[in-house]
């Protein structure tokens, strides 16, 4: 599975790369800031919502420490996404949060 730092995921950003980045965490924990531009899908919702996640871009999964989000990319990763987890999640992030 690739996997990315925070650092280097904020480099990306900050460089004007155009990124789908999916946050799996919980409403609540959402509510508390997530990264700007970050789409928000629930990991318990992924199955279902698998229509709202293009499967020909590169996605960025992102959850509060890395474990929810290494879980969704295993998952996507079985049905042909193209998927990177970023290690640490937001307790590694560092940057802005909308």
């Amino acid at each position: 599975m690739k996997s990315i730092s925070a650092e280097e995921l904020a480099a990306k950003l900050k460089a004007g790369e155009k990124l789908s980045i999916i946050d799996v965490r919980e409403d609540e924990e959402v509510a508390q800031g997530k990264i700007p531009g970050a789409r928000h899908i629930p990991l318990g919702q992924i199955p279902d919502r698998l229509n709202e996640i293009e499967k020909d871009q590169h996605h960025y999964m992102v959850c509060r420490s890395g474990g929810r989000s290494s879980n969704a990319c295993a998952f996507l990763l079985q049905h042909g996404y193209d998927v990177t987890n970023m290690n640490g999640g937001m307790l590694a992030w560092e940057d802005e949060v909308e």
